[in-house]
Parts: C-alpha cells; structure tokens; sequence
C-alpha cells in the first residue's frame, strides 16, 4: 500500500505497472507512453525495481521492464489500491 497509495510518486508507478502488464518496455517508452520526462521514468521504475515490483531484463538504455512473478501473482491486491488511490 505505502509505495503505490502511501506516497506523492503513487499515482504514477499505478500508471506504469498497469502499462507493464500489457508487455515489457524501456525507461524512453514508458517516458513516451505516460508524457514525462525520462528522468522521471527513470526514478519510479528504480523504486519498483528496488521494491521488487518490476525486473529489467537486457542492459543499459535498451533493457525492458516486466513484472516479477510476485507482482503478477498479487494484481488482485494491485487492482483494489489502484481504484483507492485513483478515485
């Protein structure tokens, strides 16, 4: 709860972690997809990353975001913060 509906940054790691569950992409895509800038993108996919919300797979500036198993298996949690957090 406190990473996606605890902070100021929630909101926008809900946008990218549902835009990660329809497939992977890089840090510039997600910047494109969402309209901000790739510093931006950068920090919130570190924090998923560091929360093992999402892992990169490949290297550098092409490696693409997925989601771990664990997040996949807990999307019923995600859902209920999501409409919480975003009413």
């Amino acid at each position: 709860w406190h990473l996606l509906g605890g902070t100021r940054g929630g909101p926008m790691r809900i946008r990218i972690v549902s835009l990660l569950r329809e497939r992977p992409y890089n840090t510039n895509q997600v910047r494109v997809l969402l309209g901000i800038d790739y510093k931006t993108a950068e920090h919130h996919l570190k924090v998923l990353r560091e929360n093992r919300i999402v892992s990169p797979t490949g290297d550098g500036y092409g490696a693409v975001f997925i989601l771990t198993t664990d997040m996949e298996e807990s999307m019923t949690d995600f859902e209920e913060i999501s409409k919480k957090v975003l009413e």
